[in-house]
């Protein structure tokens, strides 16, 4: 069969889809990636084939314009306190929701991605769960679709609540179904509730971290994927003293204006401890440092699937790779926290006794220093981060999944009107 991958152009959103596309390629199947511009040297990096859609988005930019002047949106979508899920506070995340993610992301590559769907005709599409441009595309084209979640599934949540609130108010207007309908119905395709959530949705997050809602969720183990990656000379060797790896994430330097926590401080309270700490900073973050402990080895990129098996604690911001990536290996985790899943997702690692969080406005030298003295002393967080493991172990590798995938392809494409 054929098969699209579809990601707008964010490379840590794409990356963890790497290791299922090799694996229905080697299954025999044709497998292609769709993004924006930007993402093309990735894509083909990772060895597969790429198909340049639209026009690159200016997310970025604009999210760091709208910080600059106060005009960022700061409904959480991780919310889930009653009290705060009032109709107007969550009309407004939503609406925000649609600008952002929507219109700013998905509307310059849309057009271009469902011609190519309509005329390669792909069996199956699979998007990552911002990517609506890729249910659009699957549905005018007839092709089974499904999301690749790479964290916790906060926009079905969010669409769960919008629902349940806009009934309860007794409101017509959608903001989503309008948007996708309006794009949708250029190629004479009406709006469907499986436009926002997929067929099916494929999902790595561990099943006891995974959050309860009515969706039909097909477990992926994880495999970590960083790219092009060089194992440097000294990973060649064991630690002589406990690891503990420092990693923040490219989308903060890449997208925004840097971290929102400071790394001095952090490096600085840790100087002292009897152990190696690995930071992976690039190089202009590193030069704006004024001290580096002795204990301090300061890396621009390590591949983190050769670094983490080395290390006795990660230190990170709780993004999908670096998250995936500890739990796969048993590596206890401190998340230092401050957007999108990530708060939620260190307080559910925490629950399950593998890991401590603090949000990025706490995390202070003294405060990371104190959370991490906590993981490498206290057995129980690596006993819990190795049952986490063993549930991960436990859920179907990619080359295994492919078999329950061409199954869902002929049910739903099956259904699919034409």
């Amino acid at each position: 069969m054929r098969v699209l991958f579809t990601s707008y152009a964010e490379k840590s959103h794409f990356l963890g889809m790497v290791p299922l596309a090799w694996a229905l390629r080697n299954a025999g199947h044709e497998v292609r990636v769709a993004s924006q511009p930007e993402l093309t040297d990735v894509i083909t990096g990772a060895g597969l084939t790429a198909v340049p859609v639209g026009t690159n988005h200016g997310l970025g930019r604009l999210l760091q314009l709208a910080k600059d002047t106060g005009q960022e949106k700061d409904f959480d979508m991780a919310e889930d306190r009653p009290e705060m899920l009032t109709w107007q506070q969550i009309k407004a995340g939503y609406q925000g929701h649609v600008m952002w993610w929507c219109r700013v992301v998905n509307d310059p590559m849309i057009g271009e991605l469902t011609e190519y769907c309509r005329q390669w005709k792909p069996d199956l599409v699979i998007w990552e769960p911002l990517t609506y441009a890729g249910s659009i595309a699957a549905t005018a084209s007839g092709a089974a679709h499904a999301r690749f979640m790479w964290g916790l599934d906060l926009t079905a949540q969010m669409r769960g609540h919008y629902l349940r609130a806009r009934q309860e108010q007794g409101v017509s207007t959608d903001a989503l179904a309008q948007w996708l309908g309006l794009r949708a119905k250029r190629w004479n395709v009406p709006f469907s509730e499986e436009m926002t959530t997929g067929h099916f949705t494929i999902d790595y997050t561990p099943t006891s971290l995974r959050l309860d809602l009515p969706h039909t969720y097909v477990p992926l183990r994880y495999i970590p994927y960083n790219g092009t990656a060089v194992v440097p000379p000294w990973l060649h060797t064991p630690p002589t003293k406990p690891r503990v790896c420092l990693t923040l994430g490219t989308s903060a330097t890449e997208r925004l204006d840097g971290y929102s926590l400071d790394v001095q401080d952090i490096i600085t309270h840790l100087g002292d401890l009897d152990i190696e700490v690995v930071a992976t900073l690039p190089e202009k973050q590193q030069a704006e440092l004024s001290h580096v402990p002795g204990n301090v080895r300061l890396v621009s990129f390590v591949p983190l699937h050769v670094l983490a098996p080395t290390c006795s604690a990660m230190i990170h911001h709780g993004g999908g790779g670096s998250f995936s990536t500890s739990v796969v290996n048993a590596v206890p985790q401190l998340i230092l926290a401050d957007m999108f899943d990530a708060p939620l997702k260190g307080r559910l690692l925490a629950h399950q006794g593998a890991g401590l969080t603090l949000h990025s406005s706490q995390a202070t030298g003294p405060r990371v220093r104190e959370h991490l003295l906590r993981l490498l002393n206290e057995p129980s967080f690596t006993q819990a981060a190795q049952k986490l493991r063993q549930e991960t172990l436990a859920t179907p590798g990619p080359n295994q999944l492919v078999p329950e995938l061409e199954r869902l392809t002929a049910q739903h494409r099956a259904g699919t009107a034409h």
